[in-house]
């Protein structure tokens, strides 16, 4: 079946992705057993209001609590109340609501439960910086982390080593009390120990391993940093800990489950769809080219896949900066390298954007492409190579008007990448 209108077409494969991860739908298989104490739920990240309200809606036992998201992403509950703070950079009030999450576990007994609804973007919103360090020493560690181009396990692996909330310290302030935490992963792999560092799921990673980590990517932190890391107070809890005996981890979306849900809508409106890989890294620019060189391949030589098609593939790429330029992040990045890759390769469509409905630092989730996108980006007097080396793929795709702007979506479960191939009707 022919697709008339690529961008709808794309927007209806997000929709479908975003809401089987919506917590309102998916909450409800999740609840833990009642407690003979009290229930009090924290949360941490940028779909935590949604999950706070979707648990809400779920419990019908008495539940205090309170979550932290972005600003501009908190929704009205009734017995939960929600904060918000800065993401990606952290900020003060970031660092109040990380002081508010560890108060409201404090002094719970055997008999009490904590639910922790936990989503990426966690790791901003809660700053924690340990004794000897600033929150200007943790904002230069993020900086330093997100410019870095190490994998979101790396970054996740130094900043639980540098934190006192993070890498399941949450979970252990909480004790004797039971942690059921309840996670929407954004994570390739969807290791829980990873989505917002996990305050309350330890990991094996040491800090070893994340001097390591600072060594690989010639990481340069602060000397407070660096010192914490070499001393002892560096040391996270291990998964063996007694203290999280009997505690319960779900991971109740991800980025395979949105996928699929993708795939069955092209699917139902006529167009076969391969799943690459749910759990894509690297440089986006770098997996922007391939894609765009399998796309070619089908286009020309109807291998290994026929066309029409539609490749999906989800994960979460990087972007290293090594100058600092213009507006744009990891999946408009992803699209511009995409579309030198496909220029003048008609029948080629590509679209890139994040489930949390932020792409970096700007209001759209990503953006979308085809085989004239470099060319329009050409009449317009844009030399798209040096757009790309400029990291300014926000600028890019906005002079084309092509930027795809949903709003933030309640949930967060990485990035969704689709290439369609085989069908003719350019953007518009």
């Amino acid at each position: 079946m022919p697709i008339s209108d690529p961008k709808a077409f794309f927007a209806s494969l997000f929709d479908a992705a975003v809401a089987v991860a919506d917590p309102e739908r998916v909450i409800r298989d999740f609840l833990p057993a009642k407690p003979r104490g009290r229930t009090i739920v924290i949360g941490a990240g940028k779909g935590s209001a949604q999950m706070a309200r979707a648990f809400e809606q779920a419990w019908d036992g008495p539940l205090s609590g309170v979550v932290v998201t972005r600003y501009g992403y908190a929704v009205s509950c009734e017995r939960i109340e929600i904060l918000e703070a800065a993401h990606p950079v952290p900020d003060e009030a970031g660092l109040r609501a990380t002081e508010r999450l560890l108060q409201t576990v404090s002094g719970l007994t055997a008999d009490d439960m904590v639910v922790a609804l936990i989503s990426g973007g966690g790791s901003a919103l809660l700053p924690a910086p340990p004794a000897g360090m600033t929150l200007a020493d943790e904002i230069a560690i993020n900086e330093a982390l997100l410019a870095s181009g190490a994998p979101i396990s790396a970054m996740n692996t130094v900043r639980k080593h540098l934190s006192v909330i993070k890498g399941g310290r949450l979970a252990a302030a909480a004790h004797p009390a039971k942690v059921a935490s309840l996670v929407v992963s954004d994570i390739p792999g969807d290791n829980p120990a990873f989505v917002a560092s996990g305050p309350t799921v330890p990991d094996s990673a040491t800090r070893a391993d994340a001097l390591a980590i600072v060594d690989a990517y010639r990481l340069k932190l602060p000397d407070t940093a660096m010192a914490h890391l070499r001393s002892d107070a560096a040391n996270a809890p291990m998964p063996d800990d007694a203290r999280f005996a009997g505690n319960e981890v779900h991971v109740i979306a991800s980025a395979a489950k949105s996928l699929e849900a993708a795939a069955a809508e092209a699917e139902r409106q006529g167009i076969r769809a391969v799943i690459l890989s749910d759990s894509m890294q690297g440089e986006a620019r770098d997996v922007g080219a391939v894609h765009a060189a399998m796309a070619r391949e089908i286009a020309m030589r109807d291998r290994p896949f026929a066309k029409p098609v539609l490749l999906l593939s989800g994960g979460e790429t990087t972007v290293t900066i090594r100058d600092k330029g213009g507006r744009g992040g990891r999946n408009t990045e992803f699209l511009l390298s995409l579309a030198l890759g496909i220029d003048g390769a008609v029948g080629i469509h590509a679209f890139a954007a994040d489930t949390d409905g932020i792409d970096g630092s700007e209001d759209n989730a990503g953006a979308f492409a085809d085989w004239r996108t470099a060319t329009r980006l050409r009449e317009l007097g844009h030399d798209p190579r040096a757009l790309l080396a400029w990291h300014d793929a926000w600028g890019a795709f906005d002079a084309l008007g092509d930027l795809f702007v949903p709003g933030p979506t309640g949930t967060n479960v990485n990035d969704l990448r689709a290439v369609l191939v085989g069908q003719k009707a350019p953007l518009r």
